[in-house]
């Protein structure tokens, strides 16, 4: 019975802490195609709206109040001091293309520092506005916290420039103002990936050009009682976010499924100066929540060069292919459908389950993937690539940081959760996921062909004409022009795929309406009959899955079956 309650607890607390979870994917410079470092962000939220924030570069009165408002809720949290000048911002991204995401990982709530005035969004869009590199932000993000005071949650921050790529974890302490802390460099040719469950674990202690650490991180988890041993014993996670059930299953497991992805099944990594290489299965029961001893690599080496593409796909994942697959039990439904709608967890004649947390996901309020490009000028280099709602049935579309201002679809005031509009690109995707969520295996594939069409020829053909036409203007000292034309191909392009979905959407309300499915012509128009363009001709059935079928007969076959 106590292990009961202590699973049940487990539970609880992977539905409250994986609410608003969100997964991140970062990759080092020389583990990319074109050499940019990236980092993936899912905003996953049940109250976040998708839009892309911009805020353009501006002077100001330095020493004059900025007020701060909590990005989650909205909530005023008081004014800090602003600097003379900040630089523009689009996302989460800058015009000297660095770029920060996060997972929140909760940890302990006795660390949550209620008078403090910089929350972690607020720490990022700062950050953003004020820091050209990743060692820039880092420092800026713990003078900020330990200035002002940290009221959020334990924080896994991604932080990349053209040169690095970090992984940073932090947490508050408490009613003492400040944060402790610890950043790791992502060593080139690398990647990491983290999903609100703490990552860093033992550290070095002394190399500061791979990792950095606030100078208490050690002594004061001695002093709550939370570590006895060594300081090269020492772990941030097990000290500030113990592994548990929820942790491993709800959060790590993300975290593994996209190494597992971009490694192709096989984990290679530095273990004592050595290179390994293992099964990522190797780790299975570890993420599944069944062995919780032992950790997984903080940073692997991906199985080749990666494309914004690999990565965007991987950000599309719900376990396909592994013991936590999806779309292969009863909760699928008739249709495969990899979603389960919250709670996270069911009880069962006094037993409790729980529903799978996969990196695509219902709730996702915007969601990206972000390039530093040093090999490219400033104005260009900085590149995101953006989305809004579910990963899995949504599209990219690049938006050039420098442009002076963000496609009117993605726009800051274009509806909100609780007001259509006919103009919004979280609205349209939002409209096509819920139709995907009715018949997946049926519509997903056509929604998916969509998408990797638009991205594919994004990637291969037209962001690097318009990078060259960019640079030619550039290189012919033509700045003003190079923003306009940026600027234009960027909302230009969000149109036309806006466009395109509108379509899509109407396609598939026609297509499968009632759960029939319209057979169409080469030149994607419908099949009509003889005497009338508006009756069908080839009209299919396709029913539901064989498992589906087979769970319907053992439930209630023998009132179904035909005699």
């Amino acid at each position: 019975m106590k292990k009961l309650s202590i699973f049940i607890a487990s539970l609880l607390l992977l539905s409250t802490s994986i609410s608003e979870a969100c997964t991140n994917i970062i990759v080092s410079r020389g583990a990319s195609k074109d050499g940019s470092c990236m980092i993936s962000y899912a905003a996953d939220s049940h109250w976040l709206y998708g839009e892309l924030y911009f805020h353009p570069r501006a002077d100001h009165k330095a020493g004059s109040p900025l007020q701060i408002v909590e990005w989650d809720s909205q909530k005023p949290l008081g004014s800090i001091s602003q600097i003379g000048h900040t630089y523009q911002t689009m996302g989460n991204m800058n015009e000297h293309q660095l770029i920060i995401a996060e997972t929140t990982w909760g940890g302990r709530e006795s660390q949550i520092n209620p008078k403090g005035i910089m929350d972690y969004g607020s720490l990022i869009y700062i950050a953003l506005q004020r820091c050209r590199t990743a060692r820039e932000a880092i420092a800026c993000i713990v003078e900020l916290a330990n200035t002002y005071g940290y009221p959020s949650e334990g924080e896994s921050f991604s932080i990349a420039d053209t040169q690095e790529a970090w992984v940073m974890d932090l947490v508050g302490k408490g009613e003492e103002k400040g944060i402790v802390w610890v950043a790791r460099r992502i060593p080139d040719g690398y990647i990491c990936a983290h999903a609100n469950q703490a990552r860093i674990c033992r550290f070095p202690l002394n190399d500061p050009e791979n990792c950095l650490y606030a100078p208490d991180v050690i002594d004061y988890a001695r002093k709550m009682g939370w570590f006895e041993g060594k300081d090269e014993e020492f772990s941030f996670r097990a000290a500030y976010n113990p592994m548990d059930f929820g942790g491993a299953r709800g959060c790590e497991a993300r975290a593994w499924s996209a190494f597992n992805i971009l490694c192709d099944g096989v984990f290679t990594y530095e273990k004592e100066g050595q290179l390994v290489s293992e099964p990522a299965a190797n780790y299975l029961q570890h993420v599944m929540g069944y062995e919780l001893d032992g950790e997984m690599p903080l940073f692997v080496k991906p199985s080749r060069k990666l494309s914004v593409k690999d990565v965007a796909d991987a950000m599309r994942d719900h376990y396909e292919g592994t013991p936590m697959d999806m779309r292969v039990d009863a909760g699928a439904g008739g249709n495969a459908c990899p979603y389960r709608w919250r709670p996270m967890y069911f009880e069962v004649d006094g037993k409790s389950y729980l529903n799978e947390r996969a990196i695509a996901t219902q709730q996702t309020g915007f969601w990206f993937v972000a390039q530093s490009r040093g090999n490219l000028p400033r104005e260009v280099g900085a590149l995101i690539w953006f989305g809004t709602d579910d990963a899995a049935t949504s599209y990219l579309t690049p938006c050039y940081i420098n442009s002076s201002r963000v496609p009117h679809c993605f726009e800051v005031g274009n509806g909100d959760l609780l007001h259509y509009s006919p103009s919004s690109a979280f609205w349209i995707c939002n409209r096509i996921a819920q139709a995907c969520y009715k018949m997946y295996d049926q519509m997903e594939p056509i929604v998916r062909k969509e998408i990797d069409l638009w991205e594919n020829w994004q990637i291969e053909e037209r962001i690097p004409a318009m990078d060259s036409r960019l640079c030619a203007l550039l290189e012919k000292g033509k700045h003003k022009k190079a923003i306009r034309e940026m600027t234009k191909f960027s909302c230009e392009s969000a149109d036309e795929i806006f466009e395109k979905w509108v379509e899509l959407d109407q396609l598939l309300l026609v297509k499968f309406i009632d759960g029939n499915v319209k057979a169409q012509n080469e030149d994607g128009s419908f099949r009509h009959s003889e005497y009338s363009e508006g009756i069908p001709d080839g009209l299919s059935q396709p029913g539901y899955t064989e498992r589906f079928k087979r769970a319907i007969v053992e439930d209630h076959g023998a009132v179904l079956e035909v005699k």
